[in-house]
């Protein structure tokens, strides 16, 4: 006889990983606030450039962005745009997933 599923267990073990997936996420966004050096910024200035991302509709300024986001995680930083972060260059993750590993600036 076929032992019965623990329907409950099941769901509990998927809020979990779910919960400690978002968790995963909050503190790589914050890493990578602080990596960028977008920590120094007010919360408001902050959040009206993000805003102002979400909502632009122009191809050719969301690719420029991207692109410059993809040499930022390559490690190739215009001048002056890493002063004072601890972080190696070269110490980011392939995939990208993670900004960088020991990105802990000292402010």
């Amino acid at each position: 006889m076929r032992k019965p599923r623990d329907y409950d267990s099941e769901l509990q073990a998927l809020s979990d990983k779910a919960r400690q997936l978002k968790g995963r996420k909050l503190q790589q966004l914050g890493e990578l606030v602080i990596a960028t050096g977008a920590d120094t910024l007010p919360v408001e200035q902050l959040a009206g450039a993000l805003l102002a991302a979400v909502e632009a509709k122009e191809a050719a300024t969301k690719e420029g962005w991207r692109k410059r986001g993809a040499a930022f995680f390559r490690g190739a930083r215009p001048a002056g745009q890493g002063a004072g972060n601890d972080a190696q260059p070269g110490a980011t993750n392939a995939g990208g997933a993670q900004p960088h590993a020991g990105c802990n600036r000292a402010s």
